[in-house]
């Protein structure tokens, strides 16, 4: 059968709760009729279908959304004595259930009678720490959705599991919120407070976040063991961040060094490559710079030549910069050892215009291309990357020009001395003017250097830092991936691992920050000596006090001596890095590193596979020996519905509870005064957010939440989130409640179900139909989540509860259940229907954690069965009792023909009293057809009879048609009922169709080589639609005279 793909259908509509026998049946009796009619009602996709009965629906929704009043004792399980809600309400139905699962003590991990795993395996995932910057976004919702679901999954399949929660520090992210919101609030910078209070007000700032974060992620329902929370500067990730640098310092692979870093003025710290964007543009362009008046705009996007004059000649050579300040720091001026227009330059000076230094041309084959620009580059070494290496091929001069704070020191003169770096550049060129000097000014395409953090213009400075040499380290990441020891999906991430381990440079580990781990690093002040703060042997490191003082009095040879530790703190990657493993206890070899180090898996987005995963990688193989992940998932980065990065400034950045809980517009706009936009950003946020939730968000749910997130993760690189999509599977959610609110009248009171689910083999065809389509959506569903496939296993779930359980099977068995049914048939039907609603429910449970706790705890239970909680019970798998081919393919034709008769009526715009007629020339089919006419007529909208026949003579005059197969023919009395010359029109047009169908087959048929060249399924196949199409001719051709001679 064929399973359509859409999304939500619609709900069910307001159900009154039965207080009597008679009152239930009632109710059931209302219930199957709006079922059906839901079932008949066109699917597509990602929209809402809304019922035509205005007012009930109203009545529903009004009931749903009722204000709801959690009286659940904190902790306690929710009271299931309670009659259903007449609708899906997702505040109530998430109410109290995860404080019950935390008070149980569910989310820890179950270790086997030894105290190891269990012998069925374990799943450890290390659940990425947010950073306590601030609330969590909607792409934080899909990094839970999707660990939370395998986490559940695993549990249920009766593995040891465990997810360990954590908050990362987010050193410069933390630290400039805190100073933005500091600024903002009371005109006050950190240095006002000094170190020490600065601190106080981020711990606070830390408190408070982690507890709203810590909220957010309870409400998204995440299994996170509480009781291993951990922050990456607690006392335990403290101990391992210095165990870590004294291990790399010790080993070789921390090293102290004067080199080149890119400094963000700003924020007053270096910054790591990953922490900078690169801004292009395409020519001259004017921008604002942090730091300076707003009115003020920089000039970037151009090119300006200038001449140097040639020592004791009237000769020039001219050279070209976008950064023309720069020349302050030239100590070269570079040319190609080839070039016949400059060889007689070789060994000679050019003299600077502004400062008293002579400035050598230099030859230089690497950094020099002879056919751009004027083949002359001037070099700044301790400005420009490029220029760096240059220096230290040549070894130049590095004379740094530029203050901390960005303002001009004292090497360049007294003239720029103090000055802004880019009020310099304007004096620069103003002064090469007026000597005559400048050349000209060109638009030239380049890109930007930009911080991440602050969006200042990054500026390459010289600073004494700690690095760590990086290049053995991702060596042996890149063998041990290789070696299969780690898997990287999807494979687009793979080749982009290989290709950055390959080229990675060293790393800066130093940020001149006051909130971070400080570097355990002491200058050893010797009495009476000369030393150098650069000079790497003159710092030692330790893991306590007294190692380090052990080790300074070696160094200082019995000379007296002070210790200053280093002002720096360590970038946050250093103690992130750390993560798999410092949040099981290491250094120390504890129980928890022994049980579940590695890790099973790491699930993070694609924009941090180096940031953070590689650098686990590197130090964890280096410390720990091991990899420590097997699995590295990369999810896709979340968008908005129009394609664009989400940003607080556009007003697009979503929190996931407000899409749980639903937030009006109004109150959208409230919220973006909490954050530290200034104002014209708030006015354009404002506008963004009013375009897009023109009526604010709705209220979707967890659940729905989680389902779409998972649903919209198929291996690809971006998710355009649509708000309405997740909307939709909220009436997804309220199909589910309304199903099974309405099955469970099924049940009388008292019912037990059989004590397995194991069929009986007395099940009638749909009962054996709905077991094979459940094991085969059990069977994909871990498939899919095996293979990491989260759209296709959400789509599994979703086809069989709504196009195969509630659609198919619910209505089919309304006959069956009614009182004129055998007991033995009413049995049957209901231990049928019980399985698949706790099974299909199980199935469910990963991505909708809530609705299926709330509802299979309202099921009864199998006889044997104690499981306390949805999250406890064994997940479905392939289930060889369920395996009913010959079931699934006869009720294929079943509902095949079902779904003919629908089509049928609505071409003839017919609703009620059908009539149908079914040739079934088989014996077989007909025999099978005549079994399930009961469900034919039930499945059929306005269906009043339904006969099989096997003799043509039979069929009933005055009849429309439609060939399925050879052998099987629908008809459906229309006599008097339609207008006949429009049947007759509508007859002629299929006729002509058919017969053009008819003349392409036979002359594909008859084509040379036909029988050689076309695989003989398509011959096979071509063959059966020929004879179909002759059936359908000769069926219409009766039909035209039946509906003329009607006339």
């Amino acid at each position: 059968m064929s399973t359509p793909q859409s999304a939500p259908p619609i709900s069910g509509g307001g159900v009154p709760d039965p207080n009597s026998k008679s009152a239930a049946k009632k109710e059931a009796k209302r219930l199957e009729l709006l079922a059906k009619k839901a079932a008949k009602t066109p699917k597509q996709a990602l929209e809402t279908v809304v019922d035509k009965k205005k007012p009930a629906v109203d009545k529903a929704r009004k009931e749903e959304d009722a204000p709801y009043v959690n009286t659940t004792p904190k902790g306690h399980k929710k009271d299931m004595s309670e009659p259903m809600a007449a609708g899906y309400n997702p505040i109530a139905v998430e109410s109290a259930w995860y404080d019950w699962w935390e008070s149980q003590g569910f989310f820890a991990p179950v270790m086997g009678p030894d105290g190891k795993p269990k012998p069925e395996g374990s799943f450890i995932i290390p659940a990425p720490p947010p950073n306590v910057t601030g609330n969590l976004h909607i792409g934080h919702g899909l990094t839970v959705a999707i660990q939370d679901a395998l986490i559940r999954w695993n549990r249920m399949l009766g593995k040891t599991t465990l997810f360990a929660p954590g908050f990362d520090h987010a050193g410069i992210s933390t630290q400039s919120v805190v100073e933005k919101r500091l600024y903002k609030t009371f005109g006050q910078t950190r240095h006002d407070l000094g170190r020490e209070k600065f601190l106080e007000k981020v711990w606070d700032w830390k408190n408070d976040y982690q507890q709203r974060i810590t909220n957010q992620v309870k409400r998204l329902g995440a299994s996170y063991d509480w009781d291993r929370v951990a922050f990456t500067m607690d006392e335990s990730r403290s101990r391992a961040v210095v165990e870590n640098f004294c291990r790399l310092r010790e080993d070789g692979i921390i090293y102290r060094a004067n080199r080149l870093v890119n400094w963000c003025v700003h924020l007053n710290t270096t910054l790591s490559n990953l922490e900078v964007d690169q801004k292009k543009i395409e020519g001259r362009t004017l921008l604002n710079v942090p730091g300076y008046d707003p009115k003020e705009r920089v000039e970037f996007g151009v090119i300006t030549s200038f001449a140097y004059h040639i020592e004791n000649s009237d000769e020039k050579i001219i050279v070209a910069t976008t950064r023309p300040e720069t020349m302050l720091g030239d100590t070269a001026i570079a040319v190609h050892p080839d070039d016949p227009r400059y060889k007689h330059l070789h060994g000679k000076y050019a003299v600077h215009p502004f400062l008293d230094r002579r400035i050598p041309i230099i030859q230089d084959s690497i950094a020099v291309d002879m056919e751009f620009g004027t083949g002359a580059v001037k070099i700044t070494p301790a400005h420009d990357p490029n220029d760096y290496e240059v220096g230290v091929r040549h070894n130049l001069p590095f004379i740094n020009i530029m203050n901390d704070d960005g303002t001009y020191n004292d090497n360049v003169g007294p003239t720029y001395k103090g000055m802004k770096r880019f009020h310099v550049r304007r004096a620069i060129v103003d002064a090469l003017k007026a000597r005559g000097d400048y050349i000209e000014t060109k638009d030239n395409p380049m890109n930007i250097p930009i911080c991440s953090k602050s969006g200042d213009v990054v500026e390459p400075i010289m600073k004494p830092q700690w690095w760590v040499s990086c290049k053995p380290l991702a060596a042996e990441a890149i063998k041990r991936t290789q070696a299969g020891e780690l898997k990287i999906t999807p494979k687009v991430s793979e080749a982009e691992w290989y290709r950055w381990l390959e080229g990675i440079q060293d790393w800066c580990i130093s940020r001149q920050l006051w909130w971070g781990h400080r570097a355990p690093a002491y200058f050893v002040n010797i009495e009476g000596k000369e030393q150098d703060r650069i000079d790497d042997g003159n710092w030692v490191v330790g893991r306590t006090i007294e190692e380090v003082t052990e080790r300074a009095k070696a160094l200082a040879a019995g000379i007296p001596f002070t210790l200053e530790q280093d002002e720096d703190v360590l970038d946050t990657w250093f103690s992130s890095g750390l993560w798999p493993f410092s949040i099981l206890g290491w250094p120390s070899q504890t129980e928890d590193m022994t049980n579940f180090y590695p890790t099973s898996m790491l699930e993070t987005g694609w924009d941090i596979l180096f940031f953070w995963v590689a650098r686990m990688v590197m130090l964890g193989v280096h410390l720990t020996g091991k990899v420590p992940f097997k699995e590295v998932y990369c999810h896709a980065m979340i968008r908005d519905a129009h394609g664009r990065k989400m940003s607080k400034s556009l007003g697009n950045v979503i929190d996931p509870v407000d899409v749980i809980q639903g937030l009006p517009l109004e109150e959208l706009h409230l919220k973006l005064q909490e954050g530290n936009l200034d104002e014209k950003e708030i006015v354009k946020a404002k506008q963004g957010q009013k375009k897009d939730f023109p009526k604010g968000i709705p209220q979707c749910g967890t659940d729905a939440l989680r389902f779409a997130l998972c649903a919209y993760s198929s291996g690809g690189r971006d998710i355009n989130l649509e708000i309405l999509r997740v909307e939709g599977y909220r009436k997804f959610c309220n199909k589910i409640w309304n199903a099974t609110k309405f099955a469970m009248l099924k049940f009388e009171e008292g019912f037990i179900p059989e004590t397995t689910s194991t069929p009986t083999r007395n099940e009638s065809l749909v009962e054996r139909w709905i077991l094979h389509k459940l094991n085969l959506a059990a069977a994909d569903v871990n498939k899919h989540l095996t293979d990491r496939n989260f759209m296709l296993a959400t789509t599994a779930v979703y086809n069989f509860w709504l196009y195969e359980l509630c659609d198919v099977f619910i209505e089919a068995m309304k006959p069956m259940t009614d009182e004129s049914a055998s007991a033995t048939t009413r049995r049957s039907a209901q231990n049928t229907l019980y399985t698949c609603l706790d099974l299909g429910l199980r199935l469910l449970h990963p991505f909708m954690p809530f609705v299926t706790e709330e509802l299979w705890q309202r099921l009864p239970r199998r006889p044997s069965d104690r499981t306390l909680s949805i999250m406890l019970s064994a997940y479905p798998v392939h289930d060889p009792t369920f395996v009913h081919p010959d079931a699934e393919k006869e009720f294929d034709t079943v509902f095949s023909t079902i779904k003919t008769i629908r089509s049928l009526a609505a071409q003839y715009n017919l609703q009620s009293n059908l009539q149908v007629t079914i040739l079934a020339t088989s014996p077989n089919e007909k025999t099978m057809l005549a079994s399930q006419a009961p469900t034919i007529v039930a499945l059929s909208k306005g269906c009043q009879s339904a006969n099989i026949i096997s003799d043509p003579t039979l069929v009933p005059p005055g009849c429309g048609s439609v060939v399925l197969t050879p052998s099987l023919t629908v008809y459906l009395l229309v006599k008097g009922l339609v207008d006949l010359d429009a049947e007759i029109l509508k007859c002629e047009k299929k006729l002509d169709l058919a017969l053009l169908n008819v003349d392409k087959l036979q002359k594909l048929q008859v084509q040379p080589g036909y029988e050689q060249s076309i695989p003989e399924d398509v011959r096979a196949s071509n063959g059966e639609k020929l004879q179909t199409l002759e059936v359908e001719i000769s069926n219409l051709r009766q039909s035209i005279d039946v509906f003329t001679r009607l006339k």
